[in-house]
């Protein structure tokens, strides 16, 4: 009777890979196009936030002083800048890594260094965002006990721009830590049933 049921069982499955249904390689190319995916959106935001930054400027005059400030004057944001440039270059060459990865059937370590590089692009994005959100903080609403005003009521724009360079990092971070949830999940021993 079990020899029925497994051949039933087979019938049923060819019978759905015949129609592009369900396959046991469907959950494969799922994972690999989601990991395509998201590594493009993670080059994308951080190619988007880079020149954000980067033209943010802004000139104003205070008492007679010519002043246009800009990430490079404070070094939480030349990290971040620093932080996005390795991340959307790391992107593009994990990007390739994967496509191999995909093409061909590899051993479970590779998804394991996959997972070690995906978890250092995550806590060095978020290490860049955290120091950005601070400086931006500050920037936005200053901090009496160390005599530190805010400055961006008088340059808006500048502020405007950081942020958006800033959001787009956060952004980038959500997708590498999307990836690391994926890749975790691919290495996870499941019990045969």
């Amino acid at each position: 009777m079990a020899t029925a049921e497994n051949t039933t069982e087979k019938g049923f499955l060819k019978a759905m890979s015949q129609q592009g249904m369900s396959t046991p390689s469907q959950p494969q190319r799922m994972f690999f196009m989601a990991q395509i995916t998201l590594r493009i959106l993670a080059i994308v935001f951080t190619v988007a936030a880079i020149p954000t930054m980067v033209t943010a400027k802004e000139p104003l005059s205070f008492i007679g002083l010519s002043i246009e400030p800009s990430y490079s004057q404070s070094s939480a944001m030349k990290f971040l800048l620093g932080a996005d440039a390795i991340v959307c270059a790391f992107s593009v060459l994990s990007l390739l890594f994967v496509w191999t990865l995909s093409r061909s059937g590899s051993p479970t370590t590779n998804y394991f260094f996959l997972f070690l590089h995906d978890m250092v692009m995550m806590v060095l994005m978020i290490s860049g965002c955290a120091a950005g959100t601070a400086v931006g903080y500050l920037s936005k609403y200053g901090q009496r006990e160390s005599f530190w005003n805010p400055f961006c009521n008088y340059v808006t724009k500048f502020c405007h721009q950081m942020l958006i360079s800033t959001v787009l990092s956060y952004l980038a971070f959500f997708c590498y830590l999307a990836l690391n949830i994926l890749t975790a999940y691919k290495l996870t021993p499941r019990a045969t049933e």
